[in-house]
C-alpha cells in the first residue's frame, strides 16, 4: 500500500478525482465501486462535471443500511444517486445497486454477488476508513464473509451521521465482503479529517489484523492511500507527500 498525504480535503479530492479519471481514460468501461459518506462528496462533486469521460464507466454500490429504502435520504442509494447517477446520467445497465429494504436481505446479497460476478472484477474500489477500522461495513470481526452479505453493525456504525436521524434504529447492513474487495484490480482508500487520525495510525503500523479490517489492504498489490494533512498529522505519514 502506498500513502500519499496531501495538504486538505481540496487537494485530496482533486488528486482522487484526477486518478478515477485517468483510470477511465485507459479503460473507458471500467467498473468503479462507490463508497459513500462524507470523504468522497468532495471528489464526486468534481467527477460529476466530467460526464463524458466517465461516459462508459460502470458502478456498483459498495453497501446499504439494512431497513432503508433506496428513496430514503438516509439510504446510500439516494446519496450515491444524488452525486454520481444523476450527474452522470448513468443508465440501469451500468448500474449494480443494493436494495437496503429489500424482504430477503440474504437474496439481495446473493443477487449483488451474481451481478458482480457477471460484471467484475472491480477495476477501480474507492473506500473510506470507518472509526473502527472498518471497510464498508465490514466491521471487526474474529471472521470475515468474503462476499457480499448481510452485517452485524458495530456500536460507531450504528452511529453514523447517515443513519443517526433515522425512524429506527439501524443495527445491521449490507455490505460487498473484503473477498469482492481484495479481488478489486484496484484500491483507493480515502481518508480526511482529524476523527480519522487514530484509525489511520493503525493502519500504518503495517501489522495485518482481524480487529482492523482496513489493514487486509495490506494484502493487495495495487491499493493507494489518500489522505490530508489533517487525518495524517502524528501518524508516522506526515512526510508521504505527493
Amino acid at each position: 500500500m502506498r500513502f500519499t498525504v496531501l495538504p486538505d480535503g481540496g487537494a485530496l479530492d482533486r488528486e482522487a478525482a484526477a486518478l478515477i479519471l485517468d483510470a477511465a481514460g485507459a479503460k473507458p468501461d471500467l467498473l468503479i465501486c462507490l463508497a459513500s459518506g462524507g470523504t468522497p462528496t468532495g471528489t464526486y462533486a468534481l467527477l460529476a462535471q466530467e460526464p463524458e469521460r466517465l461516459a462508459h464507466a460502470r458502478f456498483i454500490q459498495l453497501d446499504e443500511w439494512a431497513g432503508i429504502a433506496p428513496e430514503d435520504p438516509a439510504s446510500c442509494a439516494d446519496y450515491l444517486r444524488r452525486t454520481m447517477r444523476v450527474p452522470l446520467a448513468v443508465p440501469p445497465e451500468r448500474w449494480i445497486g443494493i436494495r437496503g429494504d429489500a424482504p430477503d436481505a440474504g437474496a439481495e446479497c446473493r443477487r449483488v454477488g451474481a451481478a458482480l460476478e457477471a460484471a467484475g472484477p472491480i477495476d477501480l474500489c474507492i473506500l473510506g476508513l470507518g472509526l473502527n477500522g472498518h471497510l464498508a461495513l465490514n466491521e471487526p470481526a474474529e471472521s470475515f464473509d468474503p462476499f457480499c452479505h448481510v452485517a452485524t453493525l458495530a456500536e460507531q456504525s450504528r452511529g453514523h451521521p447517515m443513519v443517526a436521524a433515522a425512524a429506527r434504529p439501524v443495527r445491521r447492513g449490507l455490505t460487498l465482503g473484503l473477498g469482492d474487495i481484495l479481488r478489486a484490480r484496484r484500491i483507493l482508500l480515502l481518508v480526511s479529517g482529524a476523527a480519522k487520525r487514530e484509525p489511520l495510525s493503525q493502519l500504518a503500523a503495517r501489522r495485518v489484523t482481524p480487529a482492523l479490517p482496513a489493514s487486509f489492504l495490506w494484502m493487495h498489490s495495487d491499493a493507494v492511500c489518500l489522505c490530508d494533512e489533517e487525518a495524517a498529522s502524528g501518524t508516522g505519514l506526515d512526510g508521504a507527500g505527493p
